[in-house]
């Protein structure tokens, strides 16, 4: 059985609320979360907020376009990688990777 993938496409984000934003969006976060780092670590390691299918099966998010982002705002960038990757670190059934292509 393969892993849910879920799409965290980061196209024109220029600021940590706008990463925030789509994060919420994309994994169909609950209307309490936080907007924050320490919420978002929070949800990424609480099976209870995944896509009922991705508790059974594995959750893999993709980030997206994450280029500019990281240009724009490098020290956020830096705490987000340490985010998804403590996350991923300390729940077995998460991956994250980030999307090297371009939009297509």
């Amino acid at each position: 059985m393969t892993e849910v993938v879920v799409t965290l496409d980061l196209d024109g984000v220029t600021e940590k609320a706008g990463l925030m934003d789509r994060a919420a969006r994309a994994l169909a976060l609950p209307g309490w979360f936080g907007r924050n780092w320490d919420a978002l670590a929070d949800s990424l390691g609480d099976h209870t907020v995944w896509p009922e299918e991705a508790v059974e099966r594995g959750l893999l998010i993709v980030v997206r376009n994450w280029r500019p982002y990281a240009e724009a705002c490098p020290e956020e960038w830096r705490i987000a990688q340490e985010v998804f990757a403590e996350a991923a670190d300390h729940t077995p059934a998460l991956s994250v990777a980030l999307a090297l292509g371009g939009s297509s």
